[in-house]
């Protein structure tokens, strides 16, 4: 079928990789994207929502433009209609209206045994996920089960409390709320503009809806979770159905969270194209995920083998390709059918062998951490993750975007040079040099011994299956080549804490990890937790390891004690929220208004005790307070290093 008509969904990031694809039908503006009025029948300029028609001229011509725009969108709300051309408006005489006729509605049709699988495939498979976040773990979470919703037939989309169109809610078939508690049981920052509009008398009712809520918070707190309460209990009143009950988490919230996302996703999926709730089949789909229903062959001990062959499925590949000899780039795209079970891996050989002998890319068994690849923006290893489990299957097809990792130089195609990573090995001199220690007599003779808890953890942060595959989670590799990346100092970390190393060698390694090259460089950790979970084990262990950098420091640097001093005076003025720190920055006013609170006091009398000038330069004499003892600069210049300013949050306060 051909193109009818495309629009833009709610939650665009303003990327330009439409525009950079299709210029001639998408205009990036500050906030979203538009259809431009030449293209489209109706001759507006907007989102085009209400799916106005393309020009017939434009479709014959750049309907690949478009597919292409929509599969280079990093959250997928470009949503292309097709259609048949018949079906596009054209202007026409107005009919004279006919005789209403009121249709008896139909009894939902039951699903039952193998119409499982229909249920999970046919129709309308979305499902929204809002999240309401003060310390991003709200976020996080969100982001985590949008991914495993996949496994139940789901396609999620993760929409920011902060800007989402309420009037957008109706629509949804299926909605997940996770959200934190802030202070005295208030909504977080980002979720109070939307919490107004829904508990206005003028909400929209939401009949067609199906709900589920998941609240973070604390326990010390009076007002525990009752942000997500507050949510639970307006929804219902709004008429929309819970299907699965609220889960109030405590700050140690993965199992709970975990447990809840079990029953709130297999629910979810229980929701047919039309939003009719098959409560029978929960359970069967639970099953069907864990894999406890399939299929195979059953031995006399009770062992069943899964059966591991699936059906053929249409996939629409396109792959980077680079070719050294004429410095040129491109991508070339394949739509062949291909068994569900089949590998990254094994696609990628087959397409060579039949189709074009000259692509390019590393080969080896399924488990070489060497192969490594970015498959629609996600990092795998090829030859471990089949076709049917990378992206979502939709309309009985999939569409595949095969690129090299990222920062590494490419060599050809998906061929990249690891040499940058192995230079930062060798230069963080990762061999052993050992400690001399006791030994336990065994059986076996004298040796060496450690604590299990030990083992366990320095195990588990070199435990990842590819290094350049690691590597490139990092957001600051692509941009610095200098920078050691997260492999490298993992690597580094593990053998700090390692009690056979010797003295000598941990203090070689703290100088690696607190030098230019070391933790101080990596911008952002997020990156490299989101991607599986040992990825969050190893962040965590980078996140520990820069505390120590910053520790052994002490803070030292171009801003100095004054981060130390500075955010410990904020803390001790009692009054730890956002409205301190931006009074500290906002000029004269804002730091006249500090007066009254003890906090300048605190800065001009308390910081000369740490050995500091009184005066900063002229600016304390001409306009002071600022630049006496350890006061903030008025005028502030570009900030060099990442870590200071992330260091000022954390020490401010953990929930930053």
């Amino acid at each position: 079928m051909a193109i009818f008509s495309v629009f833009i969904d709610d939650g665009c990031i303003v990327c330009d990789a439409c525009e950079e694809a299709a210029p001639e039908i998408f205009e990036v503006t500050e906030d979203t994207c538009f259809i431009k009025a030449d293209v489209r029948l109706d001759g507006g300029y907007d989102r085009n929502v209400d799916k106005s028609g393309l020009k017939p001229e434009v479709v014959s011509s750049l309907s690949d433009d478009i597919f292409d725009a929509a599969d280079a969108c990093p959250v997928d709300v470009i949503i292309v209609v097709e259609g048949t051309g018949e079906d596009a408006p054209e202007p026409e005489a107005e009919k004279a209206p006919e005789p209403e006729v009121v249709a008896t509605p139909e009894e939902p049709a039951e699903i039952v045994g193998d119409d499982l699988e229909s249920l999970l495939t046919a129709g309308d498979r979305t499902m929204s996920i809002l999240f309401g976040s003060q310390s991003g773990n709200s976020e996080e979470l969100a982001e985590k089960f949008a991914k495993r919703s996949t496994d139940y037939g789901l396609d999620a989309t993760v929409h920011d409390m902060d800007g989402f169109d309420l009037s957008a809610l109706p629509g949804m078939k299926r909605v997940l709320i996770i959200c934190s508690t802030w202070g005295e049981g208030e909504m977080p920052d980002n979720a109070e503009e939307l919490w107004q509009q829904a508990s206005a008398d003028s909400a929209p009712q939401l009949p067609g809806v199906s709900f589920s809520v998941l609240a973070l918070g604390d326990t010390s707190y009076e007002f525990y979770c009752e942000s997500g309460k507050d949510w639970d209990n307006r929804l219902q009143q709004l008429g929309a159905t819970r299907l699965v009950d609220r889960a109030d988490c405590d700050v140690d919230y993965d199992s709970s969270a975990a447990a809840w996302a079990i029953d709130a996703l297999a629910a979810m999926a229980a929701v047919d194209g039309s939003g009719e709730f098959h409560e029978d089949q929960v359970e069967a789909i639970k099953d069907r995920v864990s894999g406890s229903a399939a299929a195979g062959a059953a031995g006399e001990d009770g062992f069943t083998v899964p059966e591991t062959v699936a059906d053929a499925i249409q996939a629409e590949i396109s792959i980077f390709r680079y070719d050294p000899v004429s410095a040129t780039t491109g991508k070339d795209t394949w739509v062949c059918a291909l068994p569900g079970h089949m590998s990254v891996l094994e696609s990628l050989r087959a397409l060579k062998e039949t189709h074009d002998g000259t692509l390019t890319f590393r080969d080896g068994p399924s488990d070489d951490p060497t192969t490594a690849i970015s498959v629609n923006g996600r990092l795998i290893l090829p030859g471990s993750v089949r076709l049917d489990s990378v992206t979502p299957i939709r309309d009985g097809g999939l569409r595949l975007r095969i690129e090299p990792l990222p920062a590494f130089d490419v060599v050809r195609d998906l061929v990249v040079d690891h040499w940058p990573l192995e230079r930062g090995r060798e230069s963080s001199k990762p061999w052993m040099v050992a400690a001399t220690r006791e030994g336990v007599d065994t059986t076996q003779g004298v040796m060496g011994a450690m604590d299990p808890s030990t083992a366990d953890m320095l195990h588990s942060i070199t435990d990842f299956c590819s290094a350049p595959l690691l590597h490139s989670c990092s957001d600051a590799t692509p941009h610095s080549e200098w920078y050691l990346g997260p492999a490298v100092l993992a690597r580094t970390w593990a053998r700090i804490n390692d009690p056979r190393s010797s003295d000598s060698s941990i203090a070689g390694m703290q100088g690696v990890m607190d030098s230019r090259e070391g933790i101080k460089a990596e911008t952002d950790l997020a990156s490299i937790r989101r991607q599986n979970g040992s990825s969050r084990i190893i962040a965590d262990a980078l996140l520990d390891a820069r505390t120590s950098t910053l520790g052994r420091g002490a803070f030292n640097g171009r801003h100095g004690k004054h981060v130390w001093w500075y955010n410990w005076t904020v803390k001790s003025s009692g009054r730890v929220n956002d409205t301190v720190i931006y009074r500290q920055v906002l000029g004269p006013m804002g730091l006249l208004g500090n007066l009254f609170s003890g906090v300048t006091a605190r800065m001009v009398f308390g910081f000369t005790r740490t050995g500091g000038n009184m005066f900063n330069g002229m600016l304390g004499m001409v306009a002071p307070p600022a630049g006496i003892g350890k006061m903030p600069k008025q005028f502030n210049s570009s900030v060099d290093d990442h870590h200071e300013v992330v260091a000022i949050f954390n020490e401010v306060d953990g929930r930053f």
